[in-house]
């Protein structure tokens, strides 16, 4: 089984309200061509508030797809393609390799609602000055503790990219989608696991800039909160 992420870019003239309903309406038919299926898309839920936003693709998409599959390579992958592309004409995609460091056991939903408070999905480039697997160790090896440590995330996956599986798809090296409490999107002591402590605050705060400073390029970086669905799960 092979993991693919899509992301979509909203066409110009198309309302969000009005994309996001196109892309759940066509979630129904990516049901039907995947082990399991995950939208994050963004909407009024999570507008506003002190959650991360970063932007360095111009202009920067919309919403995400995340697809369990038999096999990610172009000839499996048409009916996918056709089904996106419908609803987005522009998107790219790519195979990841998925490790799943805390998975969601605290806010678990049924099928095809609404995870509560919400998705930061983070899409990282690899510093110039690191060779891939440098950076690799800094991200995975020396920085998941810290992730898991210093913030209130009650899910967190790591997607690894093996490759891009559409011409032009921007050269990330990995896609993060980390799951917070929505008190998390209006205070940032409660994102860093710090509500009402303001030492425990600043301390875990330097902990995750001097971590995330060893390997992230911030020229090269896209965070967008997203609102997270899972239309399928995996062994459901």
């Amino acid at each position: 089984m092979e993991k693919i992420i899509y992301t979509l870019w909203r066409p110009e003239n198309t309302a969000r309200d009005q994309f996001n309903d196109a892309l759940r309406a066509a979630g129904k038919a990516l049901v039907e061509n995947a082990h399991a299926v995950r939208l994050n898309i963004q909407d009024t839920e999570v507008e506003g508030g002190a959650s991360p936003r970063a932007v360095s693709t111009i202009p920067q998409m919309e919403a995400m797809v995340q697809l369990w599959v038999d096999a990610a390579e172009d000839a499996f992958r048409s009916d996918i393609d056709a089904i996106i592309g419908a609803v987005a004409p522009r998107y790219s995609a790519w195979l990841v390799s998925e490790a799943t460091p805390i998975a969601n056991t605290k806010y678990v939903v049924k099928t095809g609602e609404r995870t509560p408070g919400f998705s930061q999905m983070v899409f990282l480039g690899r510093p110039p000055r690191l060779s891939w697997e440098a950076w690799r160790e800094a991200w995975q090896v020396h920085h998941t503790e810290p992730a898991i440590n210093t913030q209130s995330n009650f899910e967190y996956h790591q997607n690894l990219i093996i490759r891009p599986l559409t011409y032009g798809a921007p050269a990330y090296a990995a896609i993060v989608e980390e799951c917070f409490p929505e008190e998390a999107r209006l205070d940032p002591q409660v994102y860093f696991d710090a509500g009402g402590d303001p030492e425990k605050y600043q301390a875990n705060l330097k902990t995750m800039m001097e971590s995330v400073a060893r390997f992230i390029d911030h020229s090269r970086m896209d965070c967008i909160p997203t609102s997270q669905y899972d239309l399928k799960r995996l062994f459901d």
